[in-house]
């Protein structure tokens, strides 16, 4: 049942005369009775069906599509995805243009002597033809650098051989995988910050109506009390001491009033909504008592994260090692290169190739790559290790804060039992002017620490077991998508 809770309306039926809680049956009581509670260690749990898709489950899927902070972990996701496509895009052929154009004066020269060469032979042809014919030339000096000289030529080249690409991109796979787990792990943690946020609420909620309802009673006290004074069975005494009371009271109500207006603005926060929005409580969410999960740590996604980051670090120190491995590529140079601005059939070339890089010696850097990969491979394993231990731990605790929050809801049900038959026998007995009003005033108070504490006892189960949830990932983030 959907419903929205307002101030004063959640507890009344349990301040209702003649209401036993004893009469009413809880699931958690039961099922402790049936156990006879003999140690926390052995309390049993039972389910209690659950829609598949509750109120709650509907603000998670909002969370994941409006928290800020998960769409952060979403870019990093899409950037880790772009670096994959990146490194596989190594593998194929690359099309680059390349121009240059040379203008050139002084620096170093080629001297030719073509006249000396020349010269005299064609003055001894000059003479026999009887002609000037052959005239004579002159020495020529040529500049090495080029003049008014252009190259223009599109290169395409392709890797044949390259282990840095191929383990590259190995690499870059092994961290699309590391950021999605990495992402599955900031839903995991999102998902019980909103229960716990919902379940705080839910509390506060609870807490400003039972105050609301104390007050209540202190305002009929108040009425009673003047009327003994009234009809001089009471002294003043009673109706001071009421007052009082409600005046304390009021300053509790306006603490709890502030306490779940803070925790609505930190629920609404995570779901990335205005401070003040509504929040739809289903009070049926408090009332599930579920199984504890028998799957471990198993399925937690930093064990992926670590896995895929050993993964990585063995592949890296492959990387170090492949530098023996000899890199072999082609390419090939159409274009044009001429003296001036001329573009014809002697202008235009091609040039084709094969280039080949093999390291032989490194003066023993790849020696010491090879050992910081080996080292951050030990490393990664440890941690991996540590994790592990860290999070069987987590897990155990979160088990046993369960099974005792369950036993701390029992027992304040029967407190809260205990402290309504308590009230009402002590003012069916004040009413009669039987008894001190500091002792009924007494019991009003028992009974509403003892509603607090099954307020707090409720919502401190079902935040319990979200704990549990976190720590074995046992939340199906993927029912929400």
């Amino acid at each position: 049942m959907l419903t929205f809770i307002t101030k004063g309306s959640l507890l009344t039926s349990l301040l209702a005369a003649g209401l036993s809680v004893s009469g009413i049956h809880h699931p958690a009581a039961s099922l402790l009775s049936a156990t006879n509670i003999p140690r926390q260690d052995t309390l049993q749990t039972r389910v209690l069906a659950s829609p598949p898709n509750t109120i709650l489950d509907q603000y998670i899927q909002q969370a994941f599509t409006n928290n800020k902070g998960l769409k952060d972990q979403h870019f990093q996701l899409e950037k880790a995805m772009a670096a994959l496509q990146e490194a596989r895009s190594l593998f194929g052929p690359n099309v680059t243009f390349l121009g240059s154009y040379t203008k050139a004066a002084g620096g170093r020269t080629i001297d030719i002597p073509i006249g000396d060469m020349l010269n005299s032979v064609y003055s001894s042809l000059n003479q026999l033809t009887n002609s000037h014919r052959f005239p004579q030339v002159e020495n020529t000096s040529v500049l090495l650098n080029p003049d008014n000289f252009y190259d223009a030529k599109f290169r395409t080249s392709l890797p044949l051989i390259n282990a840095e690409i191929y383990y590259n991109q190995k690499i870059k796979k092994e961290q699309l995988t590391r950021q999605q787990a990495s992402l599955n792990v900031y839903k995991r943690q999102l998902v019980q910050d909103i229960k716990t946020a919902y379940y705080q609420y839910y509390q506060s909620t609870q807490a400003v109506a039972i105050y609301n309802n104390a007050l209540a009673l202190i305002q009929e006290n108040i009425r009673i009390n003047e009327s003994m004074v009234r009809n001089g069975i009471r002294n003043n005494t009673a109706v001071y001491r009421s007052q009082t009371e409600k005046e304390k009271t009021d300053a509790s109500i306006s603490k709890a009033v502030n306490d779940q207006q803070n925790a609505k603005a930190y629920f609404n926060f995570l779901l990335n909504r205005g401070l003040d929005e509504n929040i739809t409580l289903d009070s049926s969410l408090l009332t599930g008592i579920r199984d504890i999960p028998s799957s471990g740590i198993q399925g937690r996604e930093e064990l992926l994260e670590y896995k895929s980051a050993a993964t990585t670090y063995r592949l890296n120190e492959k990387l170090q090692q492949s530098y023996i491995i000899p890199k072999l590529s082609t390419f090939l140079d159409l274009g044009s290169q001429s003296t001036g601005i001329h573009l014809d059939d002697k202008s235009r070339y091609y040039l084709f190739g094969v280039n080949l890089e093999w390291t032989l010696f490194g003066s023993h850097k790849y020696k010491y790559r090879i050992k910081q990969a080996g080292l951050d491979i030990q490393a990664i394993n440890n941690a991996t290790e540590r994790a592990t231990e860290s999070m069987q731990l987590q897990s155990y605790q979160a088990t046993n804060n369960y099974r005792t929050a369950l036993h701390n809801f029992v027992t304040a049900q029967s407190q809260l039992s205990f402290a309504q038959r308590y009230y009402r026998d002590q003012l069916k007995v004040y009413k009669e002017g039987q008894l001190l009003y500091i002792e009924l005033l007494d019991a009003q108070n028992q009974l509403t620490q003892a509603q607090l504490q099954m307020a707090v006892t409720q919502a401190a189960v079902q935040t319990a077991y979200a704990a549990v949830e976190r720590a074995q990932a046992s939340y199906n983030i993927d029912s929400v998508q």
